[in-house]
């Protein structure tokens, strides 16, 4: 039973396909622009290099990422790659609410102690005590997800 896997979350084909192909569009176009159209000085052009490919270097990245598929077990969150996002005893709070800062469709965990920075991008990031999870996911998805994780803390806080 610990292992049961509660909740999933994947990236749609749409929206991965979306966020994959605006960032790779993005770096392609300021490279060419770098090239095509230079501006004055030669740190422009540099500049529009560099951030042309670390966008090309993020939509990869997001790419590699947007295979997985969030998972959410009665003891953790966990990444189908095999790596755990967060353990369910570790979670101080989760955040839903339309002003907090967190992913497109996706929810905020507070964390009672603090990690290293992670980032699969599209899917989830990591930040000290604060882990985001969303972006390319639809809404509903990850929206149940964080209601299980506030019942399974309800639910933990009670049989203390």
């Amino acid at each position: 039973m610990e292992q049961e896997v509660l909740a999933r979350a994947r990236a749609s084909a749409g929206r991965r396909g979306l966020g994959v192909g605006t960032l790779g569009c993005l770096g392609a176009l300021l490279i060419y622009l770098a090239f095509a159209h230079p501006p004055a000085e030669i740190a422009g052009k540099a500049i529009l290099v560099v951030i042309g490919v670390l966008a090309l270097w993020a939509a990869n990245r997001m790419r590699l990422a947007t295979r997985y598929v969030i998972e959410l077990t009665h003891t953790e969150i966990r990444c189908s790659n095999g790596e755990r996002i967060a353990a369910i005893a570790d979670i101080q709070a989760v955040d839903r609410g339309t002003f907090a800062f967190k992913p497109s469709n996706g929810f905020i965990i507070k964390l009672k102690s603090t990690g290293k920075a992670r980032w699969q991008p599209g899917l989830w990031w990591q930040v000290g005590k604060r882990i985001g999870i969303g972006g390319v996911m639809p809404g509903s998805q990850t929206k149940s997800m964080a209601e299980i994780i506030s019942a399974l803390k309800m639910e933990n806080s009670e049989n203390r």
